[in-house]
């Protein structure tokens, strides 16, 4: 394994889950599903329940101080996507981020004009821009190649036309891994006058991007999969919100941040969430001197990404040596996130539960990924095993995962 840019031991002090007793021992490969929570975003939620549960924006010290909370996390949020703050709305969850914005969408768009959807999306940002076909509008399907999952950016241009106004997909798909060319299909999208809605779920996690650098016009995550508390966060063009018609309270319709957001989340979770970008400062500061970025999240991300291409290329050496195993996704640990599908001859539960036998938390099924599942060629009732980490896993714990699977598929 080559060198980490990041001390294992530093960073994982950041996490009281690694302390905790009960937890003793286990090694977390189902990071896919919810990461752990640093403790920077604990000590601001604590805060806030503790001290400034009280409606925010009003006009004694308590509530004001809540306001302020809850503005620095759209601010903090916002710094390290590399975008203004008004970018920045947070919703329930990616799921119901997803659902408002196709109303919302739907609302924008004109009859007869198209959506591309993809197969390899997680059901949030798959279904609910299909069921806009039950409005009148056409949506085309983006397929993944049945044997790899991959999808090619140059099958794009055979959907593209003028009748299309917008491009939803992942960034990362929460089984394939592969890491999709989002400046590539957003420049493809805006030269046909589409827009792109882009799912960074399963990416985030390993990095928040550089929005302006990506070019999209709607980028969606999940906090609590990005060491944060579980709320979702939707960041728009500005310019595109103020075209959407308000899916909020009609007296709200001015105020930017409740336009997409039908009910206000938890005060205290969106306070919190500002503990992400403290603590993506906190590993800018771990990192190796010569890791690159010129900015503390750039150099988070570049860290965070070469920590976990490192941690990955031992595990894809062991499933390339193996002809019982079928890797969803490529074998080259630069080209895809450190979320690790595998299709099994036992089902892929079972498989999760011997597993746990020897402290390995992993997950057997089929993700919300059902129509990606089908289009590669495998039930989704059979499933695959998913093997997840991030950068705070440690080399002894891929190790350790390795033994496991070779003992159980011996």
């Amino acid at each position: 394994m080559s060198a980490l840019p990041l001390d294992p031991a530093l960073i994982r002090a950041e996490f009281p889950a690694f302390s905790e007793p009960s937890l003793a021992g286990w090694a977390f490969f189902e990071n896919a599903g919810g990461s752990y929570t640093s403790r920077q975003v604990l000590d601001l939620l604590d805060h806030y329940y503790r001290a400034t549960k009280v409606q925010p924006y009003g006009f004694y010290p308590a509530s004001q101080e809540a306001g302020e909370a809850m503005d620095r996390a759209h601010q903090r949020i916002a710094q390290a996507l590399n975008v203004p703050t008004e970018w920045v709305h947070f919703g329930p969850s990616t799921s119901a981020n997803t659902y408002t914005l196709a109303h919302a969408l739907a609302g924008w768009m004109q009859p007869g004009e198209a959506i591309i959807v993809t197969n390899q999306d997680h059901e949030a940002n798959s279904g609910n821009w299909r069921r806009l076909a039950d409005r009148g509008f056409e949506v085309r399907e983006w397929r993944v190649d049945p044997v790899t999952g991959h999808l090619d950016p140059g099958a794009l241009d055979t959907l593209l036309d003028s009748k299309v106004r917008a491009v939803c997909f992942t960034h990362a798909s929460n089984v394939v891994g592969e890491i999709n060319p989002v400046a590539e299909i957003a420049a493809k999208a805006r030269s046909h006058g589409a827009i792109t809605v882009v799912d960074g779920v399963s990416y985030a996690p390993h990095g928040l991007p550089d929005l302006l650098a990506l070019g999209c016009d709607i980028y969606m995550f999940s906090a609590y999969k990005t060491y944060g508390p579980h709320q979702g966060v939707m960041a728009v063009r500005p310019s595109l919100l103020a075209e959407l018609p308000n899916q909020g309270h009609y007296f709200n319709e001015g105020v930017t941040r409740k336009r997409l957001v039908p009910a206000g989340p938890d005060h205290a979770q969106i306070a919190a969430s500002a503990g992400i970008a403290d603590y993506l400062e906190r590993v800018a500061a771990i990192a190796s001197p010569e890791t690159p970025g010129d900015t503390p999240f750039r150099k988070a991300h570049a860290a965070m990404r070469a920590q976990e291409v490192a941690l990955l290329a031992p595990l894809l050496d062991y499933l390339r040596g193996r002809n019982d195993i079928r890797l969803i996704g490529p074998s080259d640990p630069e080209k895809r996130a450190p979320t690790v599908a595998l299709a099994l001859d036992v089902p892929a539960a079972e498989m999760a539960k011997r597993l746990a036998a020897h402290k390995i938390m992993a997950g057997g099924g089929h993700f919300y990924a059902y129509r990606l599942l089908e289009g590669v060629g495998v039930a989704p009732s059979h499933g695959v095993l998913r093997l997840s980490f991030t950068h705070y896993t440690t080399p002894e714990e891929i190790e350790r995962l390795i033994k496991a699977l070779d003992a159980e598929l011996r």
